[in-house]
């Protein structure tokens, strides 16, 4: 029977999936939109919140005037990226995503630099969708204002258990919440344009403040557009997700490139739609949103102070536009909570396949090419998980602080991955001879071209604008994470290249002669059975070697091997320090340095143990005898194993349920 974490295992993950079942996990439109564009989506959650609260650091008037040119100016990139991006899962389908791309026309290093900014915009991403999920949850959930810490956490820990059954699973489970939001959001946007072009659209709950600008001084000419360039930076968040579907198309069912293409174009313009009715809504109901309400929000001139709490874009939208429908405020508040924490679902797709790639080309550990128990790449899943909750303590939850450091790496991968299309078409057009391909290989290289010069300006404004901000973080993470993969690949190189047979000249030669040893503490059934099986394999010498380390009971060890007629020698080893590792290591050293050609085999008896405790009792010096031994040169250690009756029946349990996700499966050392 297997054990309690089997079983629990079991309830969590689900039973276990042949490899042949492959196929079935693969996603229709229906489901790959909620899976791999929920990111994009939800970023309307919170990209308007940030765009009206730099633009609100010049006072309420500045936001008013400058929100629908931002808004503009990130739905021209939006359309831009989209359409490049169209032009990438057509071209390189794999799986690969940026990173194929980068490395396919731009080389290795290129490749890598794209991997590591995708690798940490993942982990933010997960991070900031869900404490922008919990904050827009404390806006009718009070309980949950004070414990954003506690609630973040749980929420990723159940997003990775949920990951961990399944790509299709988690895609149903999600999908009704995220259908739920587009229908909410864009449900308040054309009611709410019905009522302001019939003159029934009210102010908002903010509209009676005034937003006085920060430090009390309206900012001017260079101040000014450099605030515009913040707010720019900080909406340009909308774009986030959009490079998961590039990565995601083998998920897809076939024809997995148009598939991947249809939802790229349904992602985009629904987040448009999105965004624009929210903007347009915010600004015809006056909201203000301020980074420090208490001091900047002034009623009658006086400031609201810290009693006031500052409701999020769309929670105050949803009691403007739904005041008269109290469930559709509720409805809202709701759906956009979990939508936020379902974003992150796109980057739990998104990392564990690029890691599973990376894996691969020996950039990570092997580990993670492996599949788990459900063909999700589980280790990929865990260790996504545990970056971000480390990201959500140490910057408890915030998300104004977190989104500093987000987007960054996004960037850095749209604007390589673009130019890397543009060489990927220069090269197939001088080999293209058919005139129609031609020309739509041209409109593909504008396309990507202009994809290209747009990001590469996005790209210098976010640097530009947030690298004191706290962008500066995640271009150092992404630094450490570029020199940790070559690292990476070296080791791995260099271990191929030990391991490479060279037949010309690493013939194996048969050893002169086996001295085998066997360890003895004392006689016993291990003793014996390890004696038993060392003779057994017929070696050129054998001996037993105990250490004297209380001389009383080596009289007695040997008075007994003597009464007994065992037919092996026994030899005893001085040790005047009472040392039992640092004997053996040296009587099998000076063996090797005698007789060079010579193999020497250690037999080590060992208890087997079913309980964990039990293994502190036992064999711990038969393990770090063992751990010395495998470093030295010529020494074969073999382990010669007694089942205690506490082992009885747990074999099976190993055999059946590996204790982790994907750690005994896979190729690869």
């Amino acid at each position: 029977m297997p054990g309690s974490g089997s079983l629990l295992k079991r309830v969590l993950v689900g039973r276990a999936m042949r490899s042949d079942r492959l196929g079935e996990t693969l996603l229709p439109k229906r489901l790959a939109l909620p899976i791999f564009a929920s990111d994009a989506l939800s970023s309307v959650a919170y990209a308007p919140d940030e765009i009206l609260l730099m633009l609100g650091l010049a006072g309420g008037a500045f936001a008013s005037t400058h929100s629908w040119e931002i808004t503009l100016a990130v739905v021209a990139v939006m359309v831009v990226v989209v359409a490049s991006y169209r032009q990438n899962v057509r071209a390189y389908p794999s799986g690969g995503g940026d990173y194929e791309v980068a490395t396919v026309n731009l080389g290795p290093k290129a490749g890598l630099t794209v991997a590591s900014a995708l690798l940490v915009d993942y982990v933010l991403t997960v991070a900031v969708s869900i404490s922008s999920g919990v904050a827009n949850a404390a806006t009718v959930l009070g309980f949950v204002r004070g414990h954003e810490v506690i609630v973040a956490v749980g929420l990723i820990v159940l997003l990775t258990a949920m990951n961990l059954r399944g790509v299709r699973e988690s895609g149903r489970a999600f999908a009704v919440p995220v259908y739920a939001f587009m229908i909410s959001i864009i449900g308040m946007g054309v009611y709410g344009f019905i009522q302001h072009f019939t003159g029934n659209l009210a102010p908002a709950e903010s509209a009676a403040f005034t937003l006085a600008p920060e430090g009390g001084e309206e900012l001017t000419g260079l101040a000014a557009f450099f605030l515009l360039l913040r707010a720019f930076s900080s909406g340009c968040a909308a774009l986030t997700g959009v490079e998961a579907i590039s990565n995601g198309v083998p998920a897809f069912r076939k024809p997995k490139s148009d598939n991947a293409a249809t939802t790229l174009l349904l992602m985009g313009g629904i987040s448009i739609a999105m965004l624009s009715s929210i903007i347009a809504l915010s600004q015809w109901t006056q909201i203000k949103i301020a980074d420090d309400p208490a001091t900047q929000l002034l009623r009658n001139g006086t400031p609201v102070g810290d009693t006031y709490v500052q409701d999020t874009a769309i929670g105050q939208l949803a009691k403007t536009v739904f005041a008269s429908v109290p469930i559709g405020i509720g409805f809202v508040s709701i759906v956009t909570g979990l939508i936020l924490v379902l974003a992150a679902n796109t980057a739990f797709n998104g990392f564990p396949v690029l890691a599973s790639i990376l894996a691969r080309d020996g950039y990570l550990p092997r580990q993670l090419h492996t599949r788990g128990d459900r063909l999700a790449f589980s280790n990929g899943i865990l260790m996504l998980s545990a970056a971000a909750i480390v990201l959500v303590i140490v910057f408890r939850a915030s998300v104004t602080a977190l989104i500093q450091l987000y987007i960054v790496g996004v960037f850095v991968s749209f604007t390589t991955s673009q130019t890397g299309m543009i060489r990927h078409w220069t090269r197939h057009l001088r080999l293209e001879r058919d005139t129609k391909v031609r020309r739509q290989m041209q409109r593909s290289r504008i396309i990507n071209s202009v994809g290209a010069v747009m990001s590469a300006v996005v790209l210098i404004v976010v640097l530009v604008t947030k690298f004191q901000a706290g962008a500066r973080y995640a271009i150092a993470a992404m630094i450490v994470l570029y020199a940790l993969m070559l690292a990476i690949k070296r080791h791995y190189n260099r271990v191929g290249s030990e391991l490479e047979v060279d037949w010309e000249t690493d013939r194996p030669l048969l050893p002169s002669h086996v001295h085998a040893i066997v360890c003895v503490s004392k006689i016993h059934k291990p003793t014996l059975r390890a004696l038993a099986y060392a003779r057994a394999s017929r070696p050129s010498y054998l001996e037993a070697v105990t250490v004297d380390v209380d001389p009383d009971e080596t009289r007695a060890l040997l008075s007994e091997w003597a009464r007994h007629d065992i037919p092996v020698p026994l030899k005893v080893l001085a040790s005047p320090y009472r040392q039992i590792t640092r004997p053996i290591l040296d009587y099998v050293r000076s063996i090797r340095s005698d007789n060079p050609r010579d193999v020497v085999t250690v037999y080590l008896p060992e208890y087997v143990l079913g309980k964990w405790w039990e293994q502190l009792l036992h064999n711990q010096s038969a393990l770090r005898l063992k751990a010395r031994l495998l470093f030295t040169p010529g020494v074969m250690v073999v382990s010669v194993p007694w089942q205690l009756a506490s082992s009885a029946g747990a074999e099976r349990a190993w055999i059946d349920e590996p204790p982790i996700s994907g750690s005994v499966r896979g190729g690869g050392l």
